[in-house]
């Protein structure tokens, strides 16, 4: 990546911030309410980096996120991001989980397992909470115990994490708020 900055694209679901540096992504911003609170939410999270053109890279990082929000299968997995800004436990969670291939979940529970740490799922749900770059980092497809939706700290909270994962084609079971893998 070259240079440093944030920019706002166009996707199925609203308008999205992204920003860059010099190590690749430092953040993804799922839509806020409308246009405006996006790029407000961009300044806040990025008080240093200016509104920008994006450099080639970012521009097909952005593409691909773009296709994957409109339900194009993509794991978005090889995009580079700069986690020098989150904890290891935090870099661990995110590896993790940008291994959820799309219309696929796990539980935090199951994270937590995985990660060798069995009874931390509350520190898996606190680390996808901050999770600064979805849906790079795919927290939408980690649900909470019984397939219940649990939390999603972007706009529209669950009825959002829902709506990412109907585009991805994951199964949603007979009772409301369950899905099935």
């Amino acid at each position: 990546m070259t240079a440093c900055g944030f920019g706002l694209f166009d996707t199925a679901i609203g308008r999205c911030g992204i920003a860059w540096g010099e190590r690749g992504l430092t953040g993804v911003q799922l839509p806020e309410a409308d246009e405006t609170l996006t790029r407000a939410r961009m300044r806040q999270r990025f008080p240093g980096l200016a509104e920008t053109t994006a450099p080639p890279q970012v521009r097909v990082a952005m593409a691909r996120i773009a296709a994957l929000l409109r339900g194009e299968r993509d794991d978005l997995r090889d995009i580079a991001l700069d986690m020098s800004g989150v904890s290891p436990f935090e870099v661990r969670v995110y590896d993790l989980v940008r291994g959820i291939a799309p219309g696929h979940t796990l539980s935090y529970g199951e994270v937590a397992a995985l990660l060798g740490q069995a009874g931390a799922a509350r520190a898996v749900g606190r680390a996808l909470g901050r999770n600064p770059f979805a849906p790079v980092v795919p927290c939408h497809r980690v649900l909470a115990a019984g397939g219940r939706s649990g939390g999603f700290s972007a706009q529209g909270g669950a009825a959002t994490k829902l709506r990412l994962l109907q585009n991805e084609g994951a199964r949603i079971g007979a009772m409301p708020g369950l899905f099935e893998r």
